[in-house]
This record gives structure tokens, C-alpha cells and sequence, in this order.
């Protein structure tokens, strides 16, 4: 009866380790897509910082289409030139 008893503890005691084992490789997995995510995200920001003229006139754009005031488009252009 006491190998039986052994047995089943030992197959509960692996059990517990393969699903901690599981636990931990899916926080690392959502670990590195987090930093996949952060890393593509500072790629964006950093080709967003395209050339000044080519924002402001994406914004002409906008302001033609009736997509921004004409006091909008401005606040926006005043952004774009206080970056440069």
C-alpha cells in the first residue's frame, strides 16, 4: 500500500510541476509579445517622425476634405513645427 500511496503523490506532485511548468512558459510568451508589441510600437512612433513638410501637407490634405477647421489644421501645423 505504501509504493500505491508513493505512486499517486508522486504523479500529483508531477502534475502540479508540468502545470506550473505550463503556467510559466505562458507568462514568458506574454511577456515577449509584450515586448514585440512595445518594440513595434517605437518603430511606428519613430517613422512617424517623418519629414515636417510631409505631415503639414497630409494636414492641407485633411483641412481640404472638409476633416479639419481651419483652426485645427493650425494647432496641428504649430505642433508639427515646434517638433522640428
Amino acid at each position: 500500500m505504501g509504493l500505491l500511496r508513493a505512486a499517486m503523490i508522486g504523479h500529483v506532485a508531477g502534475s502540479s510541476a508540468r502545470r506550473q511548468m505550463e503556467g510559466m512558459q505562458k507568462q514568458a510568451q506574454a511577456q515577449q509579445a509584450q515586448a514585440q508589441a512595445q518594440q513595434a510600437q517605437a518603430q511606428a512612433q519613430a517613422s512617424a517622425k517623418t519629414d515636417p513638410m510631409q505631415e503639414i501637407a497630409k494636414l492641407g490634405d485633411l483641412k481640404a476634405k472638409g476633416l479639419l477647421t481651419e483652426e485645427e489644421f493650425q494647432k496641428m501645423k504649430a505642433n508639427v513645427l515646434a517638433k522640428m
